[in-house]
């Protein structure tokens, strides 16, 4: 969603397409290898934090690697997943300062590397796609292994690390709203010998925004250093730093206007009722850490993340609030000015044994996470004048006094000591058990008014699973998982949220047919979470009750022939607030397909082409109803000698005008976006 105040059948027919195109589902996490077995490719990662083949965990997770972000060339995160089941993306349009998800019909935590990312208020971390090596979304509850988080699940973005053998490559870019970005990335052995390793990624981008008046200039450098002091031991380091410039989408676009006819007709999508020459998105983020692996024997190995970020921020954010008028809307303006620094360290030992019908491997891990977050933050609710929605003019307001602003401390820590086990009995059955305690302490202080107010929170979390492996490469299985989430915010009297927890049974079924490159998964989840969020008719994020999901997921990934990939995506999902009424922003059905054809010979030799459709169906907000729509997608790619690539890349291939979602503003979808691409690669 825009920067905003916390205030927050022919479908019939299309699944029924989707099931033969199924192929396959291709699982990757953080630490993906590969391994070829009776022609099929296995891919095994960890995602319980141990090198396992994720169709033999009963555990969901889906995954996008490299090559799949740059087939679709992907410019923010929350475009990661349109082609992925269990996830809404684009439902408050497209944002220039934020990454919006929403996992089994919940928000979800960030990770980068596998540690936590803070966005709290107003201060995110947003992690650039050129800078990743593959997204993975884990979902369901996840604070087993990885600390706190929303029971929805978690979003993990895998840095790119250095590579064994020389390699490189230079990306240009130019397309529509102004578009131009230029990158390299280059990697090898840093000298003779390849026990050490480098990597440099940097890149620069710049690009209006979706709305009128409003853009963004990146700068991103992301250099890299893998150390292999031993056979046993090994380092890779990781550093960032990422600068955003730019003036914020504001996409709030009330009812009004929107999906209520008016005398004056529709507001334009891309109208901008901000005040452009005064709103401002500065952040500038960076951080530094390592990965540690030491193996003790055959046994045992030891592991250690840890990560230092920092994020500054200045933000001037101006929205509609309501109108006073048919014309007219006042408006409000939120202002942060401040800095969020953090420490996260996992640590864990892991141990593998066998028997002559057994294999065990159990996790020991405790991890802490550190938040100090420090700034000067104003709201006004009566910001200027009102504006006309359908022809704004800008200028006519008073810039906050910086003897209204509030000064705000929030402090954080958090303990977990987690313990997993997973043990395969007779090639046949996997059993995994998991627990974990999580001690967090909040404190939120009013400076200004000299005000405190604390939390000292204990919870003990539980998850187990079972899954029968088919010697016809059917993997049945069912899981129950917790979550916890420390809530390092307060409500509008400013008072600190209670933790939210979570609580997920779910039954699926893993499908690896042998000599079929690939996977397919099918499952059924019913997850509940209490202490949830939501927006009050004022539209300020209040914290009430329990919330709801049930649902139905089917995802495939992979190869149809030697030269046609497919990926399909089916998500049932019907999420309640507990007086049973339909919770905002989720739709119940969501369906998508995405082909690749590769010509590989005769006169089209070299030639690539990508296309999808993606489908959202209507969604609500209380009694308003909020239509459904189908967007197209399309790629051409040409190899035209070697290592050079150039191509097209158009999203909203239509350039259909559409409202995403409502919850109490309503938001448009993105219009038409049109990148063409060159780049060579050595």
């Amino acid at each position: 969603m825009p920067s905003l105040p916390f205030v927050r059948c022919p479908l019939a027919r299309s699944i029924a397409a989707l099931i033969p195109v199924t192929a396959v589902l291709v699982c990757a996490t953080a630490s993906a290898q590969e391994a070829v077995n009776n022609d099929t490719l296995v891919v095994v990662g960890t995602a319980l934090k141990v090198d396992t083949p994720l169709v033999e965990t009963p555990r969901p997770v889906s995954s996008v690697d490299r090559e799949e972000l740059e087939t679709r060339n992907v410019q923010q995160l929350d475009e990661t997943f349109r082609y992925r089941a269990g996830v809404l993306a684009g439902h408050y349009g497209s944002d220039n300062d934020t990454d919006w998800f929403k996992v089994r019909g919940f928000d979800q935590s960030t990770y980068q590397d596998g540690l936590r990312i803070y966005r709290e208020g107003f201060y995110q971390w947003l992690p650039e796609p050129y800078g990743l090596e593959r997204v993975e979304v884990f979902k369901g509850p996840s604070s087993i292994l990885y600390g706190e988080a929303p029971p929805g699940g978690l979003i993990n973005a895998v840095s790119k690390r250095p590579t064994d053998t020389p390699q490189g490559s230079v990306n240009f870019q130019l397309g529509n709203r102004n578009h131009r970005q230029v990158g390299i990335d280059t990697s090898g052995p840093a000298g003779e010998s390849d026990d050490v390793r480098y990597r440099v990624v940097g890149m620069y981008k710049e690009r209006d925004g979706d709305l009128d008046n409003t853009d963004n200039e990146r700068y991103y450098f992301a250099p890299s250093l893998a150390v292999d002091f031993s056979e046993d031991t090994s380092v890779t380091f990781l550093a960032s730093v990422q600068k955003d410039d730019g003036v914020p989408v504001n996409g709030f676009k009330l009812p009004y206007g929107s999906i209520q006819d008016t005398p004056f007709g529709r507001v334009s999508p891309q109208s901008n009722v901000s005040e452009p020459n005064y709103d401002r998105n500065k952040r500038t983020q960076w951080g530094l850490g390592y990965e540690l692996r030491h193996d003790f024997n055959d046994t045992w190995a030891f592991e250690q993340d840890l990560r230092y970020s920092e994020l500054d921020l200045e933000l001037r954010s101006t929205y509609a609030l309501s109108m006073v008028d048919d014309r007219r809307a006042s408006r409000g303006l939120t202002l942060r000015d401040g800095k969020a620094d953090s420490w996260t360290v996992d640590n864990r030992f892991v141990g593998n044994w066998y028997t002559e019908r057994t294999e065990n491997t159990l996790l020991v891990g405790v991890d802490y996470q550190n938040l100090g977050l420090k700034g000067q933050e104003g709201d006004d609710y009566a910001f200027g004048a009102p504006i006309d929605i359908f022809t704004p003019t800008y200028g006519n307001y008073t810039p906050f006094a910086d003897e209204d602003l509030v000064e705000r401390h929030i402090d954080k820590e958090q303990t977990g000591v987690y313990l997993q086990n997973q043990l395969r009995l007779d090639d046949r059955w996997v059993v995994l058990g998991g627990l974990r305690y999580d001690h967090a302490e909040t404190e939120n202080t009013n400076v200004t008014a000299g005000t405190t107010e604390r939390s000292d929170d204990n919870q003990l979390s539980w998850s187990g699973g079972v899954m029968y492996l088919g010697e016809n490469g059917i993997n049945p299985y069912v899981s129950y998982t917790e979550s916890f989430e420390p809530i390092a915010q307060s409500d509008s009297a400013g008072n600190l949220y209670d933790p939210r927890e979570g609580r997920q049974w779910e039954a699926g079924v893993k499908y690896a047919p042998i000599g079929w490159d690939g996977y397919v998964t099918a499952a059924v989840f019913d997850l509940e979470e209490s202490n949830t969020l939501v927006t009050s008719p004022a539209g300020f994020q209040v914290q009430e009750g329990e919330r709801s999901s049930q649902g139905f997921e089917l995802e495939g990934v992979g190869y149809v022939t030697d030269d046609l990939k497919v990926t399909a995506a089916y998500t049932y999902t019907d999420s309640r607030l507990e007086d049973d009424q339909r919770a905002s922003l989720i739709p119940r059905h969501q369906a998508s397909t995405w082909l690749d054809y590769a010509f590989t010979g005769g006169a089209l030799n070299g030639v690539t082409l990508g296309g999808g459709v993606r489908y959202v169906g209507e969604s609500v907000d209380g009694d308003t109803q909020v239509g459904s729509f189908t967007l197209a997608d399309a790629m051409i790619g040409y190899a035209f000698a070697e290592g050079w690539q150039a191509q097209l890349n158009v999203n909203n291939l239509t350039d259909k005008e559409y409202v995403a979602s409502c919850d109490y503003w309503c938001y448009f979808g993105e219009s038409r976006s049109v990148i063409g691409s060159v780049s060579y690669r050595w």
